[in-house]
């Protein structure tokens, strides 16, 4: 059984910070952080079925439990205010006068956060008579004294005075780091002044009085010209020169409030000599109460925590427990296949897997089947193994005559990984497998699409801590690999079922995860199973092309990379390898002098398309370097390996269809890859035109209509684009008139131009830097047209501030149908990766629901294409467009029922609107 393919890893970015050399000790601002997270989950109004409110407890475990696990080893300690006064207010009655009672909803979720804080092991400080930066302060002077390194969690600007050289401030919600020079560049002024600068401007949040008339710039002033405030008053004749409003009076003023000023230092001031019963050395973690953890999430309805925990448990518990042995049978007799039979005909479900002798579902022979009942219980039935020696074996076509029957029942479930390629290859043997029920490749995927690889062997690894047999393990590498009917059984027969074994047992750990938040058992059930077996069909239907076409087109395509590289010579003055970034680098920098745009990651002039795109601006090679790669590019995936890959039997290509790739939810697809078959260009066009329908037939195109524009205006509730798209207006024109300030007739194609750019720019994240550079203006007048689109459409900005805000909060963004792409660099302290992270959240909800709707799409026209009896098959989906195959007497009633089907696949505020074309060809239909 082949696995689906898996994403690169990405490469690690310049200036990422490098793993701790040891673990430092992290002290968390409760009470800090209880506000905070109240007030950032306050909008959402969590609760429970019984109305207790949770937000704020969930945004403060997901904040701890995101310390522990970036800070592996370290002790998390958690400080929070006692109850009553403290000795602030016996100096000064007022302190804290100004501050509104905490809400009730909060005071209700104090408590549940001290539990899980005790749950999770870390040590929970309160100390009465101080407040919980006197317990923090003094720790941090005790590890500055033993050169322990130390991490204060805070939001709090007043505990910037205890920064030193082994204290570091972090701000889990803003990502912020701040040491010693980060504290100057934030306050501008050292740590060692702070005190100071609270002083003399008070602090209203606490009511700290202040000098009056003291506002930021004039303490600044004050502070960065002349010291602290004892350098003040012994130097308040040098303060008139400081210029600032009011500094010839301020040597009066000062003598007049110099009290009040001395008392707000003290009162600002964090105390560093508290006695408490622990130190530094003494602080540490105790083992995390996991079902003391688990009773708390179980109480406050944290779906997804406890499907992490319960997963963490299985896993825990699987290691320390000493392993049943797995009993493995290998069938060779009908007697002993009877038996599984019984077994698996009595067994409510069971896991099954195919073993064949090649990837490629339209040709791969059956060498054998496997099955599951029970963890641990498996079997492995042979019926091809053909290498000299090999004992005898059920016959093929017996035991699938003996199975259809089974493997045809809706009744009983099946449960595989990747049963797509399952489906397809036993289809070759006239078996419609059905009651498919559970993908273990698609519910690790619906649960956590960026988590692992979807693979049998990453699943296993990670979700249970097993590591399975892999297929080099027992056929060998390269040239010399075996298929699997050339593999001998006392090595294939474990193998494959383990397979199965392993396939129900990651069912087990995985679904139970699925179930327990509604969404996502949702996307699983009813979008992504009903699609494994219209895939399945709909790669088997495959796409007639013709190959003497694209032959033709090849010849054209190499004499004009054959003439583009004689004018590069010409240009450079030299020939050279076209293809070769080390030569290209060496000429376009060195000998030509051109601009260095950006650099690789071991410090080289970067040739990559983006940077020949921009030279290409203002410079004619790197522009002819671009077309040479789209061309050189085009001929070798498909007008030359296109015709190659014409199935001999059907005459028609077969793509492979991946559903568990990309993290959004879009499908992508493999050899060829259709996605990627460029349709902008005149030659990219002619690709399509080689896509053409049999005779009797035509291919209609089923596209929709700026889906993420609707799906963006439905999620931010923008007025101006809800009207736009409800009046039919062209929306790029629309948003031209209203950046622009023209009516629309007067919008120039300029104009449309650049509002296009702005409305799929901002869809993807683009900052005014990269507006700038594709429609070639001044960043200053890029960020001017982003200030006036946010200025007409405020609902966009008010959707992606809160986008990015509740992401931060959840870890997550959602589709509108419930499905989830986790995003973990969403509270990265490195910038680049953060705003990557940031830019993902606004984007994935839109591409993630426009996946959703035409998967949605998928299941209905295949269902209304079934019933209806009407001679048509989809033979392609690429990005949010069908294409299908249909006979010449029902195209009218096909591309009605298709479009119609198509816009009914979501409700939004706005329609969906569905373009439907037909022609002899793909680029004839579009």
């Amino acid at each position: 059984m082949p696995e689906p393919l898996s994403e690169q890893e990405p490469e690690q970015e310049p200036g990422q910070e490098p793993e701790q050399a040891s673990a430092p000790l992290i002290l968390v601002d409760g009470s800090s952080y209880l506000y905070r997270a109240f007030h950032a989950s306050e909008r959402a109004n969590l609760r429970t079925s019984d109305g207790q409110p949770t937000g704020a407890i969930r945004v403060m475990t997901n904040m701890l439990r995101k310390l522990n696990n970036e800070y592996p080893g370290s002790t998390v300690a958690v400080i929070f205010d006692a109850k009553g006064k403290n000795f602030r207010h016996d100096l000064y009655s007022d302190y804290k006068a100004t501050r509104k009672p905490m809400p009730d909803d909060l005071r209700s979720q104090v408590q549940p956060i001290h539990d899980i804080v005790r749950a999770l092991g870390m040590p929970l400080l309160m100390i009465e008579g101080v407040e919980a930066d006197d317990v923090i302060g003094t720790l941090a002077r005790e590890a500055t004294e033993k050169q322990v390194d130390t991490i204060i969690s805070t939001g709090d600007k007043d505990i910037a005075q205890l920064v030193s050289e082994h204290v570091t401030l972090i701000d889990t919600m803003k990502n912020e780091a701040t040491d010693l020079s980060g504290v100057v560049d934030k306050f501008g002024i050292p740590a060692n002044l702070i005190v100071d600068y609270l002083a003399l401007m008070g602090d209203s949040s606490d009511n700290i009085p202040g000098m009056p008339g003291v506002g930021q710039k004039t303490a600044l002033a004050l502070l960065q010209g002349i010291g602290s405030i004892d350098d003040i008053a012994e130097r308040l004749e040098e303060v008139p020169a400081l210029g600032f409003r009011g500094s010839k009076n301020f040597a009066a003023k000062f003598a007049e409030h110099k009290e009040v000023v001395l008392l707000s230092r003290e009162l600002a001031t964090i105390k560093t000599d508290v006695e408490l019963s622990v130190s530094v050395d003494s602080l540490k973690a105790d083992p995390v109460d996991k079902e003391a953890l688990l009773a708390l999430f179980r109480k406050f309805e944290f779906r997804s925590m406890i499907a992490e925990l319960d997963s963490e448990a299985g896993a825990a518990a699987e290691d320390q427990t000493p392993k049943a042995e797995a009993s493995y049978d290998t069938v060779l007799t009908e007697s002993e296949f009877k038996h599984w039979l019984e077994q698996l005909n009595k067994a409510e479900q069971f896991a099954f897997d195919t073993e064949t002798t090649s990837l490629d579902y339209m040709v791969a022979e059956l060498v054998g089947v496997s099955f599951a009942v029970e963890p641990g219980k498996a079997a492995y039935v042979p019926v091809a193994h053909d290498y000299m020696g090999a004992p005898e074996q059920l016959d093929r076509d017996w035991v699938l005559e003996q199975l259809k029957p089974l493997l045809e029942s809706d009744a009983k479930k099946k449960i595989g990984q990747n049963l797509k390629y399952d489906q397809s290859v036993l289809a070759r043997y006239g078996i419609h497998l059905k009651g498919i029920a559970f993908d273990t490749m698609l519910e690790s995927y619906v649960f956590n699409s960026t988590a692992t690889r979807h693979d049998m062997d990453s699943l296993a690894d990670k979700y249970l801590s097993h590591q399975c047999t892999s297929f080099e393990d027992i056929a060998g590498k390269g040239k010399k690999q075996l298929t699997f009917n050339q593999i001998e059984l006392e090595k294939a027969s474990p193998y494959a079922a383990e397979d199965a074994d392993i396939t129900l047992r990651l069912h087990q750990a995985l679904y139970p995860g699925l179930e327990a938040e509604p969404s996502l058992g949702k996307v699983f059930h009813d979008i992504e199973m009903p699609l494994v077996d219209i895939i399945s069909r709909l790669e088997r239907n495959g796409a007639k092309v013709d190959g003497a076409l694209l032959a033709t087109q090849s010849l054209e395509i190499g004499e004009r990379l054959k003439e583009l590289e004689r004018q590069a010579h010409e240009m450079a003055g030299e020939p050279f390898n076209l293809a070769s970034p080390k030569q290209l680098q060496a000429l376009l920098f060195e000998k030509l002098g051109l601009p260095v745009i950006k650099k690789t990651p071991k410090g080289q002039p970067s040739t990559a398309e983006d940077v020949l795109q921009e030279l290409a601006l203002d410079y004619p090679l790197p522009k002819l370097l671009i077309e040479h790669r789209g061309l050189s590019k085009l001929k070798s995936t498909y007008t030359d390996k296109l015709p190659q890959m014409i199935n001999p039997e059907t005459g028609r290509i077969h793509t492979s269809y991946h559903q568990a790739v990309t993290a959004t939810g879009r499908l992508s697809s493999s050899d060829p890859n259709l996605q990627n078959i460029p349709i902008r260009t005149e030659e990219g066009r002619r690709v399509r035109q080689a896509f053409v329908a049999t005779q009797g037939y035509k291919l209609i195109a089923a596209d929709y209509s700026q889906i993420e524009l609707r799906i963006m205006a439905h999620l931010s509730g923008d007025r101006g684009l809800l009207e736009a798209f409800a009046n039919g207006l062209d929306i790029h024109k629309a948003t031209a008139a209203e950046v622009f300030g023209v009516t629309l007739d007067d919008v120039t194609s300029e104009q449309r131009r650049s509002a296009k750019a702005i409305n799929f720019g901002l869809i993807y994240g683009m900052s005014s830097f990269g507006l700038s550079k594709q429609l070639n203006i001044s960043r200053k007048s890029a960020q001017e047209y982003i200030d006036l689109y946010f200025d007409r459409y405020p609902g966009v900005l008010r959707y992606m501030e809160t986008t990015k805000e509740s992401a931060r909060e959840k870890g997550y963004v959602e589709t509108l149908f419930g499905r989830r792409l986790y995003l973990p660099e969403i509270n990265a302290r490195n910038g680049m990766r953060r705003q990557g992270a940031e830019r993902t959240a606004i984007n994935a909800p839109m591409q993630g629901t426009a996946a959703d709707i035409i998967k949605r799409a998928m299941v209905d026209v295949d269902h209304w294409l079934m019933e209806s009896g009407l001679d048509a098959r989809v033979i392609m989906q690429v990005h949010d467009e069908l294409v299908l195959e249909v006979a010449e007497s029902d195209l009218e009633a096909v591309c009605r029922g298709v479009k119609a089907k198509m816009a009914q696949a979501a409700s939004l505020d706005v329609p969906l609107l569905v373009e439907a074309g037909i022609g002899d060809n793909w680029d004839e239909a579009h």
